[in-house]
This record gives structure tokens, sequence and C-alpha cells, in this order.
């Protein structure tokens, strides 16, 4: 026994490429690696790694004495050891992953208080060229970079032109800061095959945290539709229940769709039943009732449901 080593993603709606790497790590010292299978298989694994990337994510069982939970869920500043984080990573745990995944950078310019990349990576610098990062056998022309301050690396000028070179399709999962990009950075970012992060759809991501950047928030929008990458093809996360009130939350979205922009609502603590409502109004039912309804009217629509749902399952209100 102890031939095997477990693998559990705890969080997260991508491949996640720590796992990997301790995947391609482990597979070239002969070992199998597969997804952790529970408790009643423990004795067939040497070691079990899982990575929790948000606190509030429910940690599972894992065997004492022979597992290690690591990600930012956990703790700010852990990282994996020297030689895993060396590793080239393997897609064999994802074989339906159909892109090519990792950083061309990694770290943070800024310091924002609701963020804990500066605290993790510390200051920007370069990590992987994109023919680095092309290795998924079935990945074809699909990159997602998870930068997330791509143009903080120096070599982003470089690398846009060699994803521009090699025609791929890219996605900017973490989004990209509207707040500082400049018109060179704008313009050769206007020639990438830009896309989502399910390459659905043609759209950036960009951010709006903070209410008073409003100003410098507009004028990266100039310069970016000035360049040539239309509004229609923005979307923001705009974070909410921070240090906004409702009203300067709904301002930035309003703002955002009357400029023709798609917002994304990102919620601080998503226990708050405001925050929740905001989301559902904004992200959710397809964004058709944001389109055409205001938040009060939502929450009335929402009242009215509930009502109905109470009336219709004959529960007794008294």
């Amino acid at each position: 026994m102890g031939k095997k080593i477990g693998i559990v993603q705890i969080d997260g709606n991508i491949p996640n490429l720590a796992l990997m790497k301790i995947c391609g790590y482990y597979e070239t010292k002969g070992f199998e690696v597969e997804f952790y299978k529970g408790q009643m298989f423990d004795e067939e694994y040497e070691y079990v790694y899982a990575s929790k990337l948000f606190s509030f994510s429910q940690t599972p069982y894992l065997p004492n004495g022979k597992s290690f939970l690591g990600g930012t869920g956990v703790d700010f500043y852990n990282k994996l050891p020297e030689e895993i984080e060396n590793s080239t990573p393997s897609y064999s745990l994802y074989k339906k992953c159909n892109y090519h995944i990792g950083f061309s950078m990694k770290g943070c310019r800024f310091n924002c208080k609701f963020c804990c990349v500066p605290k993790k990576e510390g200051r920007p610098y370069n990590y992987n060229t994109i023919d680095e990062i092309l290795i998924n056998p079935i990945g074809e022309n699909r990159l997602m970079l998870l930068d997330n301050d791509f143009f903080g690396g120096t070599n982003w000028e470089g690398n846009l032109q060699r994803i521009i070179e090699l025609k791929l399709k890219a996605c900017f999962v973490q989004g990209l800061n509207i707040r500082i990009i400049t018109k060179e950075q704008a313009e050769l970012l206007a020639k990438v095959k830009y896309y989502n992060g399910k390459f659905n759809d043609r759209y950036l991501t960009f951010a709006w945290d903070k209410f008073k950047d409003e100003k410098i928030i507009r004028r990266g929008i100039d310069i970016c539709v000035n360049a040539g990458i239309p509004t229609r093809d923005m979307q923001f996360f705009v974070l909410i229940g921070f240090d906004t009130t409702p009203e300067q939350d709904l301002h930035r979205l309003y703002t955002l769709k009357e400029l023709g922009a798609i917002p994304y609502a990102m919620p601080y603590n998503k226990k708050d039943p405001y925050q929740r409502d905001m989301c559902n109004y904004v992200n959710g039912f397809g964004r058709k009732v944001f389109k055409k309804h205001t938040f009060e009217e939502y929450l009335e629509m929402k009242k009215r449901q509930k009502i109905k749902q109470i009336h219709e399952s004959q529960i007794p209100l008294f």
C-alpha cells in the first residue's frame, strides 16, 4: 500500500494550478495520483494534498498524519515546497480542461485592504513565458492567464505580442487594471482575441472596487474605447459591502450599465442578506432583471414571489 497520492480540490471552479504541480511532481516520482476517494481508502495513500482558496469553504475530512492542507483559505503566506513549485503542472486530473492555464507574472503593485495577493505574492515579478504555459495536450489555441496584475509584469508587451502572433484566444480571468491602463497597452490589447472564462463570449474583465475611483475608471474606459475596445466588451467586477453604502454600490452598477458595460457584483460578505440580494439582482436571471428593473423593483418582485409561494404551498402565516 501507499503507492498513491490523493488530491482534494475543496473549492474553485477552474483547475487548481498548485494541485496540478503536486500531481506533476509525484508523477515524475512514479506515483499514481488521483482525486482522493474518501476515508474508506485511506490505506491506499502515501499522502493526501488539499487546497482551500476561500476561508468560508468547509474543510472536508482529511486523514490524520499524512495530509497537507494549503491555500489562501488557510494561510496567506503558505507556499509549496520549492521542488514542487518548480515542477511542470500535469493535466492528468483535469482531462476535460481544454485550455492552457498559468501565470505569466505574479504579485501586484497595489495593496488593497480586501485583497491577499500582495501579502501572499509580494511585488510584481515575471513568472512564465507564454510558450512555457502552452503544455496542455488538448488546450489548442485557448489560454487562461491567472495573473492578478498582468501589466505589472515587465514582459507584458512581449506576452501580448506572442499571444497575437500565435492567434491565441486569451482569457485574463483575474481581470485587468483599467485605472492605470495606458494608450499603448490598450491599443495592443485591442488586437488580442480576448474571451471570457468559458471561451464562448468576447469580453475583458476589469474592476471598479472603490467608489472614489469613478474619474479614473471613466478615463480608463475612454482610453480602451479609443483603442478599439467597445464598452460591450468590458465586464467589471464591482465589490459591494466592503467600505461602501448601498447607494454607492448602486451608483457604480447603474453607471456601468448606462455606459454599456457589464457589471458583475462581488460580495465582500456572502452571508449578508443585502449583498446576496444585490448579487442575485445583478448577476442572476441571465441579467434580464438588472437590465430592465431597479433594485427596489427587484426586491418588491422578490417579496411578492415569496408571498405567492406561501399561498401556493398553503402554509399558514400565523
